[in-house]
């Protein structure tokens, strides 16, 4: 899960925002000293840590594997193997399989509660500001995820938490006590949740973080798309309107978010309306717990655009 700080503009702090009388708690960080120590002990597996990769909220690492290729390690905290699998690396796999640009699974492991997983390091850096021709780039990446997982019906589709806590993100209960708009935020979304079934039907690849952050570039071309915790099948539409939140003002080109909203206009409600009220609750609730009130207020702001 990533979330996207904006510049300080409000009296509130973070600290603020996080005082006693707001006791959520945030999402555990990766401690890559610990974990890299732990697959060595449970895998026999030394790996060099490098340093931390930039962005990101729970963390990844560069490493290197004793024959000297460089990879990277993400961590996720109780969850089993078995789901792994079975969710984001068989999302993976497919889209792959079609030539999608995304990082191949070297190691996958168990580590008590947690699974660590190394992944290929992929050519580029992140793009911090998109323009108009990486933008089209990832539009088609986009379209290239429709239809990839219909003959896989045994990879969950998507869960929205309209009505219900995700597991550590997507929480309601910050929204209803932080502010009355993030509060009237939450009941719109609770109200489309009564609308619409909380799983996002579809035979797509999702990957569920998709915004420049995780889309790696090198010589004006998109090299990869990084970050697949949470990838599941459903309607890839959803992307979009992930990307949509994650443009922020002053990283994109003129017209970019045009573009976006144009397409959003263009989705049924009964794709839009879910998903759009998905990824409100996603960035307010994020915001409240990890940063500061002009966050808050922005990714409201941005929410209350197509609440209805």
């Amino acid at each position: 899960m990533q979330l996207w700080p904006l510049r300080e503009r409000c009296a509130r702090t973070v600290a603020d925002a996080l005082s006693p009388d707001r006791p959520w708690a945030r999402v555990r960080q990766l401690d890559a000293e610990r974990v890299v120590a732990e697959v060595a002990a449970e895998t026999g597996t030394r790996f060099t840590l490098e340093g931390p990769c930039p962005g990101g909220q729970v963390g990844a690492a560069y490493v290197r594997w004793p024959d000297g290729h460089r990879a990277v390690l993400t961590w996720r905290p109780e969850i089993k193997l078995a789901e792994v699998r079975r969710g984001p690396l068989a999302v993976v796999d497919a889209l792959r399989a079609v030539g999608y640009p995304a990082p191949a699974t070297e190691l996958a492991v168990q580590i008590g509660e947690s699974v660590v997983v190394i992944q290929e390091l992929l050519l580029g850096t992140k793009i911090d500001h998109l323009d108009n021709d990486a933008l089209g780039q990832a539009l088609a990446l986009n379209a290239l995820q429709r239809g990839q997982l219909a003959q896989r019906g045994d990879i969950p589709l998507m869960k929205l938490f309209l009505c219900s806590d995700g597991p550590g993100f997507c929480l309601h209960e910050p929204l209803r006590q932080f502010s009355q708009r993030s509060a009237a935020l939450d009941d719109w979304i609770r109200a489309v949740g009564t609308e619409h079934d909380d799983l996002l039907a579809g035979d797509d690849a999702v990957h569920c973080d998709f915004h420049p952050d995780n889309m790696l570039h090198k010589g004006g071309a998109i090299t990869g798309i990084v970050d697949w915790d949470g990838a599941c099948r459903g309607d890839c539409r959803l992307d979009l309107i992930t990307l949509r939140f994650g443009v922020l003002p002053g990283k994109c080109d003129p017209g970019v978010e045009g573009r976006l909203d144009a397409i959003l206009d263009g989705m049924p409600d009964s794709v839009l309306r879910p998903a759009w009220a998905h990824m409100s609750l996603r960035m307010a609730d994020w915001a409240i717990r990890h940063f500061g009130t002009d966050d808050v207020e922005y990714w409201v702001s941005l929410a209350e655009r197509r609440v209805s």
